[in-house]
């Protein structure tokens, strides 16, 4: 089995959790957020052991920022050697933006 490498969430996309949460939440169906929450989680997870396993993010085209997608999500990350961060969560209707 390979080794796990560490796996980090920053603060952007855990707003973008919780924001996602807050929108299910006042759409009065709350389950669905935690449901969608806890995928999202799963498929970040398996990172740990395949951290190239997303596609390289189209509008930057850089081989250490990669997205999964997870319709209506992408799972926007940043692959280094030692650790893969989490960077955003978004709706794939969304692009990408430098700040």
């Amino acid at each position: 089995m390979a080794e796990k490498i560490a796996i980090v969430f920053a603060a952007s996309a855990l707003k973008d959790v919780d924001d996602l949460e807050t929108y299910y939440a006042r759409e009065g169906v709350p389950e669905v957020g935690k449901r969608l929450i806890t995928e999202i989680f799963a498929r970040v997870e398996r990172l740990g052991t395949h951290p190239l396993s997303g596609r390289v993010v189209p509008e930057f085209r850089v081989e250490h920022l990669r997205e999964i997608i997870y319709p209506p999500f992408r799972i926007v990350y940043r692959y280094d050697k030692h650790k893969v961060r989490i960077v955003r969560i978004w709706r794939s209707a969304r692009l990408l933006k430098v700040p």
